[in-house]
């Protein structure tokens, strides 16, 4: 495992050794996509939380609690001051270090994981393979509702790790920024059945599929991860911008660039969902960038 991997990404049988840390909180962050006639809809999964999750750990809700509902876009990037006052009520604090997991895709935990580096919080993790890989190694669960006691965040906020349909747009003429859907290659292409109202790619990206960097439910080791950004010709931009349908899967990407140790990344939080409303704004058909 890389020092990279050490400050981002736990393994099950280490966050089990932690448990017993009265600092630490573990968060359950997740959100099932049921697909909808445009894109998909968000079903809580607060459920599945209470049937079993890690000892210990409160749930995370990302649909309001942690989105501006006020957009239309079904996840939003809030403002700093209700993300604090949400983690607080969570009883994280600044200094907590925190683990986050999903029981569904891991897509969840890094959404989770990039609104707290927006925050400012340098101490958070994502279990790699979430609860079904805690599961796997033997690992107990508990059921119904647990909490941490309710603290204060003061916010840091780092506004560089999120961007807007303008730095987008202008990031389409920047030779040093790297645009990277992390769509699947029919939905980038704009030939698949789903689509986001319109067909394409924002023009000028690359496309990497979030799926090519995970082993099942697991992200694959660091060493395969950087192989696959280089090939894919992401690590040698100066920037990278990663988007998707709604900012979520865009995460999986670029949590992965931190992994292979870029850190100048970006996730357009309103992604394909908010581009498409705007009839101005180009979208390309095919496989071409």
């Amino acid at each position: 495992m890389t020092n990279r991997e050490q400050q981002i990404l736990i393994e099950p049988d280490d966050l089990a050794s932690q448990l017993d840390d009265p600092d630490l909180r573990v968060v359950d962050a997740t959100v099932f996509l049921v697909p909808a006639t445009q894109g998909y809809r968000a079903d809580s999964g607060l459920e599945k939380y209470q049937a079993g999750h890690v000892p210990g750990a409160a749930f995370m809700d990302l649909i309001s609690a942690f989105s501006d509902t006020t957009t239309g876009l079904g996840f939003s990037l809030p403002s700093p001051d209700q993300l604090a006052a949400a983690l607080g009520s969570l009883g994280i604090g600044n200094e907590n270090p925190v683990v986050i997991y999903s029981t569904g895709h891991i897509m969840w935990a890094t959404r989770a994981f990039w609104l707290l580096r927006y925050c400012g919080h340098d101490r958070v993790m994502v279990l790699n393979g979430g609860l079904k890989a805690w599961r796997e190694a033997g690992h107990p669960v508990n059921s119904g509702d647990e909490s941490y006691s309710v603290t204060r965040f003061e916010p840091q906020p780092r506004p560089e790790v999120f961007v807007d349909s303008a730095a987008v747009q202008a990031a389409m003429s920047d030779g040093d920024t790297c645009t990277v859907n992390a769509l699947s290659p029919e939905v980038y292409a704009g030939t698949g059945d789903h689509h986001y109202g319109r067909r394409g790619h924002i023009p000028g990206s690359l496309n990497l599929f979030y799926d090519r960097l995970m082993d099942g439910h697991r992200f694959r080791p660091a060493e395969a991860l950087t192989t696959t950004l280089q090939d894919s010709g992401i690590l040698d931009a100066p920037r990278v911008i990663t988007y998707c349908g709604g900012g979520i899967s865009a995460t999986v990407d670029a949590f992965a660039c931190l992994l292979a140790g870029k850190e100048e990344v970006a996730v357009y939080d309103g992604s394909m969902s908010e581009w498409v409303r705007d009839e101005s704004l180009p979208l390309k058909t095919g496989d071409a960038p």
